[in-house]
This record gives C-alpha cells, sequence and structure tokens, in this order.
C-alpha cells in the first residue's frame, strides 16, 4: 500500500510540475502609417520587438513609397538600376494575380493618379477629365515588366507604382513568419485593422475573434460582426476610412481610385472584408472589390473557392446591405 500511494504522489507531482503555463506576450507601435499590436503565446515570456522592427525597417525599404531612398521610390523616380528583392518579387506575383482575377480594377501603377487625387506622397493637382485622361497613358500593369535580373523595365518613365493597397498585408504575412520561425504557433498579428491569425487563443481555450466595422452611408460606425479565425488573414477596405473634402466645392473625394477611368469611385459599395490564407491577397481583394460593382465582385467570389468576403453596400432607399459568401457565415461568432 505505501509503495502503491508513493508511486501515485510522485505521478501526481510529475504532472503538477511539468503543466506549463501559458504566457501572453504582446508588441505594439506604428508602422505604415497605422499602429500594430502582435501577440503571441508560449510557455515562457518573450520579447521579439528587435525582430519586429527589423521586418517593418526592410518592408518599408523595399516598397514605401514615403521613404525617398526606398526601392519603389528609386524606381518611381526612373533608376533602371535597382535590382528587386525577393519581396518586391512576390508583392509583384501578387499583384498580377489579383489584376487578373479583377479584370483589372486592381492595379498598382495608379500612383500617378494616387498623387493627383491628393491620396500619395506626391503632388496634388486639380483635376477634370482632360488631365485625368491624360494621366491614365502612365497607368497600366501591363505597361510594366519585371525581368529575369530583377529590374523593372516601363513603358513610359512616369510610371509610378503604389503598393499601398497590399504591401502593408504583406508586411503582416513577413510577421508570421518571423513567428513561424521562432516556432510560435498560437498568435494574432493586428496592423491598422488587418490581421493574421495562427492557431488559437489557448489562454482562453477557443478561436482568436476579430470585429469588423458597421459603417454607412452617414458616417455612423460600430462593429457589423465578429468572427472566429484560425490560420486565415483577414483585410478590410472601406470609403469611410479615407476620404477628402474638396475645400471650394466641398465635393468628397474617397481614397478608391478606378485604375480603368482615374476618377475616385464614390460607389455604393461601402466597405469590404475579405478573408483568404495570406494577408496580401486579402488586402488586395479588398481594395478591388471597393473599385468593382458588386455583382463583378461576386462572380469574383464564385470562381475563387480561396476566398471568402462580407461586403457591405447600399441597398434601395439608402439602406444598409450586407452580401456574405457561404464560408464567410460560418466564421460569424
Amino acid at each position: 500500500m505505501k509503495y502503491t500511494i508513493t508511486i501515485f504522489l510522485a505521478v501526481l507531482f510529475f504532472n503538477c510540475t511539468s503543466e506549463k503555463k501559458t504566457i501572453r506576450s504582446q508588441s505594439v507601435g506604428n508602422a505604415f502609417g497605422t499602429s500594430y499590436s502582435i501577440i503571441y503565446l508560449s510557455d515562457s515570456p518573450l520579447d521579439f520587438q528587435k525582430e519586429i522592427d527589423s521586418v517593418i525597417d526592410v518592408v518599408n525599404q523595399s516598397m514605401s513609397t514615403y521613404l525617398p531612398d526606398s526601392d519603389i521610390s528609386r524606381i518611381n523616380n526612373g533608376d533602371a538600376t535597382i535590382k528587386v528583392d525577393e519581396m518586391f518579387k512576390e508583392v509583384f506575383r501578387i499583384s498580377s494575380d489579383v489584376h487578373r482575377a479583377s479584370k483589372g480594377y486592381f492595379d498598382p501603377t495608379i500612383g500617378v493618379l494616387a498623387n493627383a487625387w491628393g491620396f500619395g506622397p506626391g503632388e496634388q493637382i486639380a483635376l477634370d477629365s482632360v488631365k485625368v485622361d491624360s494621366l491614365l497613358n502612365y497607368v497600366g500593369w501591363n505597361k510594366v515588366t519585371l525581368l529575369e535580373n530583377g529590374t523593372i523595365q516601363k513603358e513610359h518613365p512616369e510610371i509610378r507604382f503604389d503598393f499601398n493597397a497590399v504591401a502593408k498585408g504583406y508586411a503582416i504575412d513577413r510577421l508570421g513568419a518571423m513567428l513561424d520561425e521562432k516556432e510560435i504557433v498560437n498568435y494574432l498579428v493586428e496592423v491598422g485593422g488587418e490581421v493574421l491569425a495562427k492557431g488559437t487563443n489557448i489562454i482562453k481555450q477557443k478561436p482568436w475573434t476579430v470585429g469588423i466595422d458597421r459603417p454607412n452611408a452617414f458616417m455612423k460606425r460600430g462593429t457589423a460582426a465578429v468572427i472566429n479565425l484560425e490560420d486565415k488573414a483577414l483585410a478590410s477596405s472601406g470609403n469611410y476610412r479615407k476620404f477628402r473634402y474638396d475645400e471650394e466645392t466641398g465635393e468628397k473625394y474617397v481614397h478608391t481610385i478606378d485604375p480603368l477611368t482615374g476618377f475616385t469611385k464614390n460607389a455604393k459599395v461601402l466597405a469590404a472584408s475579405v478573408v483568404a490564407n495570406d494577408c496580401a491577397t486579402a488586402d488586395a481583394f479588398a481594395t478591388a472589390f471597393m473599385a468593382m460593382d458588386l455583382e463583378e465582385s461576386k462572380n469574383v467570389l464564385r470562381k475563387r473557392k480561396d476566398l471568402n468576403a462580407y461586403i457591405i453596400y447600399i441597398g434601395q432607399n439608402d439602406t444598409i446591405k450586407a452580401h456574405l459568401t457561404p464560408g464567410f457565415e460560418k466564421l460569424l461568432k
């Protein structure tokens, strides 16, 4: 009996001491013109701030149009000798994929238009149909080529890349890849409302949960939905987030630019949230769906089984409506 009790107590002691408490570590800061929050769970306290800063720096150096010495800025300014890094190449490939799938509504060569409309780092100018038509000569994904030697060939020197609609999502993917390399299996990366979730929130024994904004035509906002995310990315785009008013005319200009017409698109679609396997793809399609008509977006979603979406739009009598894919409905909390 004493022998049996001794074994039992020894096993009990071993089980109690071998249980490892889950530690929640979090890094917060500012990057890419917005804020970020990165939560990672482990069995000991961790601090990856140095590694996070490094990822942010290398992405900015490659693709930030707000850094005059970045690769993309030097290419935009006419330096044809720049050999882009693997990050730039991957974003270029993702952009090509989304450009084809969206029939041209996603086009990162809108840099000259973004500047002209006042949504880029360059000079804003007064626009009319004639000037917009002239600037469209320097827009078109078919006018740029990534050569085998890693340099970019532009049909016109005036063409300017603007990866802002995909680079932030890609940066989130790179932050996730860094955590993967550190063998962190449960984490949540959020930058400016875009999210990459891996594993689960094992502290609460439930999936990671993310809220989605609910805009309406009068700018009142709240939470439209809360979804569960596991090993997926979520990106959202909305005209309620970024816009400007003309001081003289009072006209509202949204940041969504239709690359086919050259004009900003004050459409009935108010917001688009996309779930995909990676955040760069989700980011790009969320932007594309803002420029596309709702029925065109539905057609893309029917073909792309790797995507799920929640699109908020203005219906009849100015009522707020939502289109959800079946896969998105399953994610609702």
